[in-house]
């Protein structure tokens, strides 16, 4: 008598690069949480949720509640809000309707392909697409990062814009407008973001501290704005890695994070500098240079922690500044050598030295 055949049990498909036991693992949890990173988990949804450039968000806010948007190019650093505010537009400009914004909203950036075949083809594809929109309203095609479009791209997207501009209108976000060609900005409103101040990083930062409980010391919190220099974006991820990492957000911690030279031994080799003490402050030099900081970080360090010394007068400043940045330029040509810097950190030095010890008798 035949032995009756047992169904084949189906084969679970595994991941490549994960062990069919981390796989089961991971299946047999069921209620495994996976946190969102806290930039996606914070952004604004709505333009009054956007932090800092104050007069341009209000001329946003009145095109989303009047319609009638232009074609726009908006400019300025990485994290200070570009991308955001061009979705939160889109999204008050159709009313919070979502699943009219997925139909009614293209979004491209440097991770899609861009070149003319796309802009040929996708774009005016979607542009000539029907869409049932409420009146005053338009389509929007919203061009992520677009100084890193071709040129020919570009050139491209010149009658597409003039054409549909009935039914579709454009946003480019980049951190250079001057790479966007003239036809182009001829076509758009500009609008500028400058630099985010540190009161305004603070006040989010404290925000979402408080949301998510956080543990943090001040010095921590003063980290955090140093090392972010005005980029949101780097705010918070530094304080989520921090907080993941140690438990706690702390100045040291934080540097230990964001790798770079810690502001207060700079500082202090800076002063070394301020007093005429060479000794000292090649001293703290090489302590940086041992400690596997590259040239650029400590140079950048040096320039940044100048600028926030009380002690330095406002002409010790610009006189510490200039050298640095001349030692920077060399750098960045690529003579990143420790003589390179303790040449800069010796010559800060002769700027408060008695000029009568380097006459020659």
């Amino acid at each position: 008598m035949k032995k009756p055949k047992m169904p084949a049990a189906k084969a679970v498909p595994e991941t490549p690069g994960e062990s069919s036991t981390a796989l089961s693992k991971s299946v047999g949890k069921g209620d495994a949480t996976y946190e969102l990173p806290w930039v996606e988990k914070y952004r604004p949804k709505f333009l009054d949720d956007v932090v800092g450039n104050t007069e341009t968000i209000e001329r946003l806010k009145i095109i989303a509640r009047d319609g009638n948007m232009p074609h726009v190019i908006i400019s300025g650093m990485p994290g200070i809000g570009k991308t955001t505010s061009v979705l939160c537009l889109a999204r008050q400009l159709l009313g919070g309707d979502e699943k009219l914004y997925k139909e009614a909203v293209l979004e491209l950036n440097a991770s899609d392909e861009r070149g003319i075949d796309v802009v040929r083809q996708r774009i005016k594809g979607f542009a000539q697409k029907k869409v049932n929109l409420p009146l005053g309203r338009h389509k929007l095609v919203i061009l992520d990062e677009a100084d890193s479009m071709t040129s020919g791209a570009q050139q491209a997207l010149r009658r597409t814009m003039e054409i549909y501009s009935n039914t579709t209108r454009f946003a480019f976000a980049c951190n250079q407008s001057n790479k966007i060609i003239e036809p182009l900005q001829s076509r758009c409103a500009i609008l500028r973001y400058a630099k985010l101040t540190d009161a305004q990083v603070v006040k989010r930062l404290l925000q979402i501290i408080a949301e998510e409980k956080v543990e943090y010391s001040d010095d921590g919190l003063a980290a955090l704005v140093f090392s972010a220099e005005g980029d949101m974006r780097q705010a918070i991820n530094n304080l989520q890695s921090t907080w993941a990492g140690f438990g706690f957000v702390s100045g040291d911690n934080v540097f230990k994070v964001v790798d770079s030279p810690h502001p207060i031994k700079v500082q202090a080799m800076l002063k070394a500098c301020y007093e005429g003490n060479v000794d000292a402050a090649l001293d703290s030099l090489r302590e940086l240079w041992d400690l596997g900081y590259s040239s650029h970080d400590i140079i950048s360090t040096m320039f940044r922690v100048t600028k926030t010394i009380p002690t330095l007068s406002e002409s010790a400043k610009l006189d510490f500044i200039k050298e640095i940045g001349f030692t920077h330029m060399k750098i960045l040509e690529g003579v990143q050598t420790l003589l390179q810097l303790s040449g800069c950190v010796v010559r800060l030095c002769k700027l408060n030295m008695d000029p009568k010890k380097f006459q020659t008798k």
